[in-house]
């Protein structure tokens, strides 16, 4: 019940952005890059050609046009022959930029498949409370937006940014060489200040873009929490409250987009004005030149071909840098994510549990979620081999948080938790949630067939244990009165079963596992009494020959354990069968007392 208190929580309307520099960013790419090396080499030779080919193809042009300007009576032969060259050049920009382009594309699918699987496990492998505070469709478009960055950075930062330097740095050099220096240093001009205004105004513009990711974030957010919490909406006919309410976080969106594309025009209306400069200054110094016999017609469009070919990387340079910052932006949560230290983790010298017996000790716990608030004090008791042991108390005892610990969801702050003998703590985590079988109080079901959520506590499961598990948890029946029998579709989150079957489900699930310690917490809550009885029933017979752990609420459930501990506000008050509990007529004997009224009436 605490997740979907929590789920229901309005999303926050910050997030903690980490800012991301473009070495840890190389740093990231560069396992990608390095693992394919081989085709990184081919496509950059692929570059190289397709670079040189468009850098010859305006000389090609000055000599076609210098050879039908004022030669009219000479051999047509020659410029046939260099327009068929300046095709063949063309061509071959267009050609090895193609090749180019395949080659790498096999790098970048890889490399974010690689990272979304990197992302996926990390996210996993991250402690309980990160996912119970967690907005699940805004880390989602984090991941999406991220894997799509990094698939812009490595197209782009390694195939356009570079290439197109040097390509500003070949014109300036053509230019100084067949014209004279002041064409250079023109062109060079003309660069720099474009790049200082793109990089200054880039810089400016980015914090509107980090807003319309944040406003993205909490829209989405609100909408996947609002649409998982369907029945409670429906409940209180909070249909148009929800609607105000997620009209609000799209005017945020809408108000965020704006002053992003604003912002934006700004930037496009400074570079075409720098750029127009630019070439106005150019061809205006060329023109004179050819008016005063210094240079030929063909020079001139030579000069013009030259601008346009390098204003129009240029041009594009400035776009690209833009969605480098911008995917740089993207890519800020997921690294983030990615930072994130588990605080929950394997120690250093960790061991792999053994066990022989799957004896349970807690030995003076304390523990709290929040230190202003203990949740768990001086908490001592064990639980034998082969025994079945109950916890009782009222809500918010801390009846739930004894299985988190025992799973090591969270780590203690004082006292010891043992598996025969051996400290939980020192063990590794995957050993230890493997010897541990949970039945939860809120059961939450993938969306798939029953037979495939079943089938979940043991993957590799026969389909005869399946069956055997089915029987055990007492499904069949219901199973059987299904049109398509364990093959129905659960429905996301569950919520085409009802209570009673989800944990029945889920009980099946927990027996398909077959661990040596077993968890019920509050595994009856949703069932009918006919039905109730029935899963006590099993859960005796599965319970035999295992050391389990029984989380319960009401009472009946748990006459027949080994041991009864009572918990008061964390503390354990009393603890003894069922009888000898009566008996001592403390704290159970008032919990059973009221619970039969309640039963009378």
């Amino acid at each position: 019940m605490a997740s979907m208190r929590r789920s229901a929580k309005q999303p926050q309307t910050t997030r903690q952005a980490h800012a991301t520099s473009l070495k840890q960013t190389l740093a990231l790419l560069w396992p990608y890059l390095w693992q394919f090396k081989f085709r990184v080499t081919l496509a950059i030779l692929a570059l190289i050609a397709a670079k040189s080919a468009l850098l010859l193809m305006p000389l090609a042009l000055k000599h076609i046009v210098d050879s039908l300007d004022g030669a009219q009576s000479k051999i047509i032969i020659v410029p046939v022959a260099i327009l068929i060259a300046y095709g063949a050049l063309r061509f071959a920009g267009v050609f090895f930029g193609e090749v180019r382009d395949a080659l790498f594309g096999r790098i970048t699918e890889h490399a974010m498949r690689q990272l979304g699987l990197r992302v996926f496990n990390h996210l996993h492998s991250l402690e309980l409370a990160f996912h119970l505070d967690r907005q699940t469709g805004g880390i989602s478009r984090d991941i999406e937006r991220g894997t799509n960055g990094l698939s812009f950075l490595m197209r782009f930062l390694m195939f356009n940014i570079a290439p197109t330097l040097f390509e500003i740095a070949a014109v300036t050099i053509i230019f100084a060489t067949l014209f004279s220096p002041l064409y250079s240093l023109i062109t060079l001009f003309a660069v720099a200040v474009y790049i200082f205004f793109t990089v200054v105004i880039t810089e400016w513009r980015n914090k509107y873009t980090r807003e319309a990711n944040q406003a993205d974030n909490t829209t989405n957010s609100r909408a996947i929490d609002s649409l998982l919490n369907y029945e409670t909406v429906k409940y209180f006919n909070n249909e148009q409250y929800e609607a105000r309410t997620y009209d609000k976080f799209l005017a945020n969106w809408e108000q965020a987009r704006l002053k992003n594309r604003l912002s934006l025009l700004a930037l496009n209306s400074g570079q075409a004005l720098i750029i127009a400069g630019a070439i106005t200054a150019l061809m205006w110094l060329a023109a004179s030149q050819v008016v005063e016999k210094q240079l030929t017609l063909g020079d001139l469009i030579m000069v013009n071909a030259y601008i346009i070919q390098l204003f129009i990387p240029l041009n594009f340079l400035g776009f690209v840098y833009r969605e480098i910052r911008r995917a740089l932006t993207d890519l800020e949560n997921m690294l983030g994510l990615l930072m994130r230290q588990p605080k929950i983790k394997d120690d250093q010298n960790a061991t792999e549990l053994s066990i022989t017996k799957a004896a349970i000790r807690f030995d003076n716990v304390d523990f709290a979620y929040d230190s202003k608030r203990p949740i768990i004090q001086k908490l001592s008791f064990d639980i034998p081999a082969g025994h079945k042991v109950a916890i009782v108390g009222a809500s918010g005892a801390g009846k739930s948080t004894i299985s988190r610990l025992l799973y090591r969801f969270y780590d203690l702050d004082n006292g010891q938790i043992s598996i025969d003998q051996q400290n939980i703590k020192t063990t590794t985590l995957d050993s230890l949630r493997k010897t541990i079988a949970i039945v939860p109080q809120d059961t939450v079901l993938f969306n798939s067939s029953i037979r495939e959520n079943i089938r979940y506590g043991f993957p590799d499961a026969t389909e005869q244990d399946i069956d055997t598990a089915i029987d055990l948890a007492h499904l069949r029946k219901f199973i059987t009165s299904l049109p398509q029998g364990d093959a129905t579709l659960v429905g996301e989150r569950g919520l085409k079963v009802s209570g009673g079957e989800k944990q029945r489900i889920a009980i099946a699930r927990a027996i398909l596992k077959r661990a040596p310690i077993l968890i019920f917490d509050e595994a009856t809550s949703a069932l009918d009494s006919t039905a109730e009885q029935a899963i006590l029933s099993a859960m005796r017979d599965v319970a035999r020959n295992h050391t389990s752990l029984v989380i319960a609420h009401r009472l009946s459930t748990i006459t027949d354990a080994d041991n009864i501990i009572v918990l008061k506000q964390g503390q354990l008050v009393e603890q003894g069968s069922h009888q000898q509990l009566l008996q001592l007529q403390g704290e159970y004997a008032r919990m059973w007392q009221l619970q039969q009224q309640q039963q009378s009436r």
